[in-house]
This record gives C-alpha cells, sequence and structure tokens, in this order.
C-alpha cells in the first residue's frame, strides 16, 4: 500500500477537524457544535450530493454501467446484513435482537463515509459517476427490512419452542401453555410505520429528492446558478460536519467497554469483509475505478442515521449503546482515515 495515500488522507483538513472534535472532548473542552447547526450540515451535505449526482447522471444517461452499479449495490445491501446476522446470533452468541439491530447496521450505509469518499476521489483526481448517489439511496432500505424480518422470525421461532417446553396437565398429556403471539413482541408493530421510517425518513428522502431535482435540471442554467452553493461550500462544511462527528464519536467510545473486544474486532473485520466483497462484485461487472471505491466503501461503512431511527421503532429490545457506537466510534473513523487508502491502493494493484 502506498504510504503516501494514508499520510495525504489523514492530512487533509476534514480528517484532521474530526481528530480535533475527538481531542476536544478528551481533554474535555466546552467546545460544542449547536445541534440546529449539526443538522443542517447534514441537510446540507444530503442535498449537495444528491442534487450533484443527479445532474451528472443527467449527462451521462442511463447506461450499462449506470444499471450494473445499481444492481451490485442491492446484491450487497440484501447479502451482508444475513451472514452478519448469523456471525453475531451464532459465532459471538449475542440475543437475537442485537444481532438483528448490529446486522442491519452493517447491512446499511453511512452518507457521511461516501461524501467523504467522493472529496478523496475529487483530491485525487479519478473519475467517478454521479449515478453511485442513487446507488446509496438504494443501500439504505434493504438492510433494514431484513435486520426486521430475521428478528421478527427468530423471535417467533424462540417463542414457539418456549411454548412447547412448558408442559400442562390438563387431559393428563401435553398442551401449549397459553397461545403464541405470532406478531412478535410487540402487538402494535406497523409495517407502514416501518416502510415509511426505512423508506422515506428524512436523509433519503431529501437526497432521492435532490437526486431527482439534478436530474431534472441538470445542464440548465439553474445548475450553473447553484455551483457556489453545493460546489464552492462543500468541503468547508464537510469539515464543519466531521468536527461535529469528532465530538460524538468520542463520547460514544465509552460505550463500548462493556461490549468486549469481541464485539470491537467485528466493527473493524466485517468492513474488510464487506468491501473484499464488494470488490470481487464490482470486477466480475467490470465497473470502473471510481466507482468501484465508491461501492467498496458503501459496503464497508455503517449506518448510525437511518438504521438506529428505524431500530428503535422495530426492535425496541436492541441495546442502541452497541449498535451506535459500534458504527460511529470504531468503523466509521477506521473507514476514512485507513479504510479509504487502503481501499484504493488494493483496488489499483487489482484493476492494474
Amino acid at each position: 500500500m502506498d504510504a503516501s495515500l494514508i499520510i495525504n488522507n489523514f492530512l487533509s483538513p476534514p480528517i484532521l477537524f474530526f481528530f480535533l472534535g475527538m481531542l476536544a472532548i478528551f481533554v474535555h473542552s466546552d467546545l460544542e457544535i449547536p445541534q440546529p447547526l449539526a443538522k443542517f450540515f447534514s441537510l446540507y451535505l444530503l442535498m449537495s450530493i444528491g442534487y450533484r449526482g443527479g445532474a451528472e447522471l443527467a449527462h451521462s444517461g442511463m447506461t450499462w454501467e449506470v444499471g450494473t452499479a445499481m444492481t451490485a449495490a442491492v446484491i450487497m445491501s440484501m447479502i451482508v446484513p444475513i451472514y452478519t446476522f448469523f456471525i453475531l446470533k451464532n459465532r459471538l452468541k449475542m440475543t437475537v435482537h442485537d444481532s438483528a439491530a448490529i446486522a442491519a447496521t452493517y447491512g446499511s450505509v453511512s452518507a457521511v463515509t461516501f461524501v467523504t469518499a467522493t472529496a478523496f476521489l475529487q483530491k485525487l483526481e479519478i473519475p467517478f459517476g454521479g449515478h453511485m448517489v442513487a446507488a446509496l439511496a438504494l443501500m439504505e432500505s434493504p438492510a433494514i427490512i431484513i435486520g426486521v424480518l430475521l428478528y421478527r422470525y427468530y423471535s417467533i421461532k424462540a417463542a414457539i419452542a418456549e411454548q412447547f417446553s412448558k408442559p400442562s396437565l390438563s387431559g393428563g398429556g401435553l398442551s401449549l401453555a397459553g397461545s403464541i403471539d405470532y406478531t412478535g413482541h410487540r402487538s402494535d408493530f406497523s409495517w407502514s410505520e416501518l416502510f415509511k421510517d426505512a423508506v422515506f425518513n428524512g436523509s433519503v428522502f431529501l437526497i432521492l429528492g435532490s437526486l431527482a431535482i439534478g436530474l431534472i435540471t441538470g445542464g440548465t442554467p439553474g445548475e450553473k446558478a447553484l455551483e457556489p452553493f453545493l460546489k464552492d461550500l462543500f468541503r468547508g462544511v464537510l469539515c464543519f460536519f466531521l468536527l461535529d462527528m469528532g465530538l460524538v464519536a468520542a463520547r460514544r467510545l465509552k460505550d463500548l467497554r462493556k461490549a468486549g473486544a469481541s464485539l470491537t474486532a467485528f466493527a473493524i473485520l466485517i468492513p474488510l469483509i464487506n468491501a473484499a466483497l464488494a470488490a470481487v462484485l464490482a470486477k466480475m461487472m467490470d465497473m470502473s475505478l471510481g466507482d468501484t471505491l465508491l461501492l467498496v466503501m458503501l459496503c464497508a461503512s455503517a449506518s448510525y442515521i437511518a438504521v438506529p431511527a428505524a431500530v428503535r421503532l422495530s426492535i425496541p429490545d436492541a441495546n442502541p449503546s452497541l449498535y451506535v457506537p459500534m458504527s460511529l466510534a470504531i468503523t466509521f473513523p477506521f473507514n476514512i482515515i485507513v479504510g479509504l487508502p487502503l481501499y484504493l491502493s488494493t483496488l489499483k494493484f487489482f484493476w492494474s
């Protein structure tokens, strides 16, 4: 691996601002980003990448390359939560609800990781397609839905096993002690609410809407008029956002002390496995280097915005002090500091 890639990435302003935020917590500084501003930074970044992706898609049109990228994205978003669930449940002996929540977290994606990767590619002048923004949006929801399906299935299975293990003496034989709730642990569970949270939550809705607007107005005077706002300010806002992410990540690190070393190792090793699978799939589909790196980063990332919002509704037994700090305090820093240059160097070797 080219050491200069790690050094250049580490010394880039956004990454240094992320570490500045972490340092502020470690030295007990009172530095704080007001929550309204932090939310604005998130909305700005989502709108910017969505619009720019739509505009790029308008310029390139729907091609075979676009179709293969979308297909690869959907395949990975469906495979990752399934095998991670069974690793957590069978190998790490996690509960069904925590296994499902963590699997959904690592099957879904981080928009901020994607934004950092696009800035990294732009700095190195490596071209990539705007359609990868659509791939980002497509990968948000399937993992959430699959995670909930696994949770419901194995919860019902456990309930049935528990009922059969409780014999009743009525009639001189065995019978089920009580009735089984086949709707899961929550009688007020609503699939319509889950679908709304998974597909129409704010982050997904904004990026899809911005993508559509960019697709409609790409190549028009309207696109050029928005350039100072959506392009020139982008890296400055990204620095502010990663400063806030550094503050949040450092606060969450203490939550992982009770989780043990196994989940910490999982939060590093699973992104590497997901990245390798995505790279193989992209090579089979003959994707470009830039598009492949973005797909790899999406598959290696973990959600800490969309998934927690949906999991709170659909898997209420899951422990947020596990899946949130795993994705935010371990996987996210690992990907943007070490992962980006590591994945690019590896891809360059194979793509050459």
